[in-house]
């Protein structure tokens, strides 16, 4: 009788507060950990302002239940970055939901590598770089800047353009990626991609962009393409409709990361550049977590500074892997270098 009365009296109040009562404001969610890591276990309680009795308590993360035990969950998600924890409980035959929201970070911090110069190879000063990608054994490269903007064939050892169309002067060319033998090319704040014919690199069709801030890099693994757009985020597109379907969020084991720039696609892994840094980030492609960097520092000091050199822009962009020689190719904007490098993981 008496938990009859207090459950009755907490609903009258409720009501009495005018209006549509809403029980989830005296409730809240409380973790052990403001630093969270994926499949960590955390401590989790309702905190309870009226002490209102409930029932039939559950969490949710992303749509999967996370079971507690002895006052525990899991955070056994498969992706990482911002997130919202959900509690669902019943206050009489009142169903309760409120929110909380939550970062789950990666589970290991990540692991350094060096590289090994293999070769260098000539590469226009011309080019501000923003793409890189092998295909039948051409190096296509997307250039940017305002006025300035291209697509190309290159002979990757000799430095040749085999083949170049210029783009129109009001964009700012981004990242490429090849799939299908179509061409995938982004533009920096147009809201507008396009995707060429591979053989002759004829323009196919426009598409525009999502929910995604802008046009950064792209690749590929066969199947979609993913997209960097300067935030945290990489999107997953539709190789076919262009359309968004998802994304993941970067992330180390200790927080939450952007500026990720042109991305290569390697065996599970993104490589992306870091922008205006000389490094380069290993990315689990499923999860987000950042695995490993690259330290490619001292690279820019075996570039001879040509006439478009900018002290401020012309940093280390453009990541290619050549499948049959298994090795990376990596350059910047405005360098005279292409260098074939193997990647090491530092002692």
């Amino acid at each position: 009788m008496g938990k009859l009365f207090s459950i009755t009296g907490a609903l009258l109040f409720f009501l009495g507060c005018g209006g549509s009562a809403d029980p989830a404001k005296h409730f809240s969610i409380q973790l052990e950990n403001k630093a969270i890591q994926q499949n960590q276990q955390v401590g989790v309680a309702l905190k309870n302002k009226k002490d209102i009795e409930i029932s039939d308590l559950h969490y949710y993360l992303d749509g999967k239940e996370l079971p507690v035990e002895n006052g525990k969950i899991t955070m056994d998600v498969p992706t990482l970055g911002n997130k919202t924890l959900v509690a669902k409980f019943n206050i009489e035959d009142q169903a309760v939901e409120i929110e909380k929201k939550v970062r789950v970070l990666a589970a290991s911090a990540p692991e350094v590598y060096t590289y090994e110069i293999i070769n260098s190879y000539p590469h226009d000063t011309g080019s501000y770089t923003q793409g890189l990608e092998f295909h039948g054994g051409i190096l296509y490269e997307s250039t940017g800047k305002r006025g300035a903007s291209t697509v190309r064939k290159v002979n990757f050892e000799t430095g040749e353009v085999l083949q170049q169309i210029a783009m129109d002067d009001s964009v700012f060319g981004e990242g490429i990626t090849i799939m299908n033998d179509k061409l995938y090319q982004l533009t920096w704040q147009s809201d507008m991609g396009y995707v060429y014919n591979i053989s002759n690199l004829e323009k196919i069709k426009n598409f525009t962009y999502g929910e995604s801030r802008e046009g950064w890099g792209l690749c590929n693994d066969g199947e979609k393409i993913f997209k960097s757009d300067g935030t945290e985020k990489i999107w997953f597109l539709n190789p076919e409709t262009l359309e968004e379907q998802g994304h993941i969020e970067i992330a180390t084991n200790k927080s939450i990361f952007n500026n990720a720039n042109e991305l290569e696609y390697v065996r599970g892994k993104i490589y992306a550049n870091v922008y205006q840094k000389e490094s380069m980030m290993i990315i689990d492609a499923t999860s987000g977590a950042i695995e490993g960097v690259i330290n490619f520092g001292g690279l820019k000091s075996k570039i001879k500074k040509g006439t478009e050199w900018d002290e401020s822009n012309s940093v280390l962009n453009g990541v290619a892997y050549h499948p049959e020689r298994e090795t990376f190719f990596v350059t910047g904007k405005n360098w005279d270098k292409l260098f074939e490098v193997k990647i090491l993981k530092k002692d």
